[in-house]
């Protein structure tokens, strides 16, 4: 045992049980009646015998013993890896442990990936399919491929190992996850989203969620290549984009409104200053003049807490042009309204809802959450006066990912938001493998509310354009 606790994951949990890898039978993802999906190779799969976790245990614990750990955190990454791989050959030939040659390179980076990185995690992590990582406990991994999900063979050696990996992740931006505070939001060094929740909370061992990004960032004529919107609508949603419409993104969980959202933010103006403010920064920006903040939780003595409305108060102190706020969950959506109809124009965030009306009454809820006595009416009203645009996306059953409504928010009529849609995606049914079949198309709007706005940047005739081609589009296919 490491005196003073300075072992990366603690030699105690190698004489734990090991967890069973999961059964073929049981491997089993999918509807009844539809094939399951493949199973996703992996470094550290279900394939391995119980004698190569065995081997494994052995050669940690005696390069435990043999490394000088003060040292090895002197060394860069690349340069510790060497030193790992030249110990663990030392190991090897001094216990005359007889391996294939690819089974010694499997070990020696499953070995590497437990000191240094993320352990049983770093071949999902590297791999640039993948949107979603779900550990459900030591044994039991999923992962999701094309809006599908689909159960994995990787495993941990035991809890505590992957309670370690857990608080690797979050310490690294200064957050911590233990039984006193068993709930955090993280990030990865690559922006990715992470989610931990342990015991006693979570029941059966540590819940880790990583929502990964693409290594390279998705663009507006990916969106297009992938069916989720078409040229002509790609177009209007860049026209908004640039022009300094208020657009709220509004979808389900795991719908890509972040992605969409960082697809519109690549049409602002470099000499704009833009400040983000989120819960775990994931937002992309690739403009030069960018200030990204984040919230901040409690301590241990439940002091110090930053909440999403503070940020966004200070933000309108900060000489802002536009205010981007990851999520709106809460109260600061008052504070974003406050903004948007005070001259930041062009201010965008995102929020849950299921369809652009839904998304409407959702802001009225989260402003009456924050204990404003303000009347129905005049809730409402402010809503209308800030939210210019609402962008709808969703994540349809046979996991793709569309632009479901792009529609503009156009004043009052009594007590009720009148809104118009501007392109719609409309489902026809499914192919024989289960596809959804659709197409987006015009509602044949031809000047819609923002045209003043896009005249004022000189983009009208852009705008007019992409709105004929669309309906011509519509009218050939209907």
């Amino acid at each position: 045992m490491i005196e003073g606790g300075r072992a990366p994951i603690p030699s105690a949990g190698l004489g734990a049980q090991l967890v069973p890898a999961p059964s073929a039978d049981k491997r089993q993802g999918g509807l009844p009646h539809e094939p399951s999906p493949p199973l996703v190779p992996t470094a550290t799969d279900s394939r391995h015998s119980e004698a190569y976790y065995e081997t494994k245990g052995a050669i940690f614990g005696a390069l435990i013993e043999a490394i000088d750990l003060s040292q090895l955190a002197k060394l860069d990454a690349e340069s510790a890896r060497e030193e790992i791989r030249d110990i663990i050959n030392e190991i090897i030939a001094i216990k005359a442990i007889v391996m294939s040659i690819s089974e010694q390179e499997e070990l020696l980076d499953d070995i590497c990936n437990d000191v240094l990185g993320y352990g049983p995690l770093e071949p999902l992590l590297a791999r640039d399919d993948i949107a979603d990582i779900m550990v459900n406990g030591a044994g039991t991994t999923f992962i999701e491929v094309k809006g599908k999900i689909q159960k994995t063979g990787i495993r941990f050696r035991d809890n505590q190992q992957l309670l370690n990996i857990c608080q690797r992740i979050v310490s690294q931006i200064g957050r911590r996850v233990d039984e006193a505070s068993p709930i955090c939001d993280a990030r990865l060094p690559d922006g990715s989203r992470v989610n931990v929740i342990v015991p006693p909370l979570a029941i059966d061992g540590p819940a880790l969620t990583i929502r990964k990004f693409k290594k390279d960032k998705l663009t507006l004529a990916q969106l297009v290549n992938f069916g989720s919107i078409t040229k002509e609508g790609s177009d209007i949603l860049q026209i908004i984009g640039r022009c300094r419409v208020n657009t709220i993104v509004s979808g389900g969980t795991g719908s890509g409104k972040t992605t969409l959202l960082n697809c519109l933010t690549q049409f602002i103006d470099h000499d704009e200053r833009i400040i983000t403010c989120e819960d775990a920064a994931e937002l992309q920006l690739q403009q030069p003049h960018v200030v990204r903040l984040e919230t901040r939780p409690p301590n241990l003595e439940g002091e110090g807490q930053i909440t999403m409305r503070d940020l966004v108060k200070n933000c309108l102190r900060m000489r802002p042009e536009r205010i981007i706020v990851g999520e709106v969950r809460g109260p600061e959506a008052f504070d974003l309204l406050q903004a948007m109809n005070t001259g930041h124009d062009g201010s965008m965030g995102t929020l849950h809802a299921n369809s652009p009306r839904e998304a409407l009454s959702r802001i009225e809820s989260m402003i009456t959450m924050g204990g404003y006595s303000l009347p129905s009416r005049t809730i409402r009203e402010m809503v209308c006066g800030s939210v210019d645009v609402i962008v709808q996306a969703a994540r349809l059953r046979d996991g793709s990912r569309r632009i479901t409504h792009v529609t503009e928010v156009m004043g009052m009529e009594g007590d009720v938001i009148i809104t118009q849609d501007i392109f719609l995606y409309d489902m026809t049914g499914e192919d024989a493998n289960g596809n959804i079949i659709g197409k987006h198309k015009s509602t044949g709007i031809g000047r819609p509310k923002f045209w003043d706005r896009a005249r004022y940047y000189g983009e009208e005739k852009r705008l007019a354009a992409a709105l004929d081609a669309a309906e011509s589009v519509s009218s050939q296919t209907s």
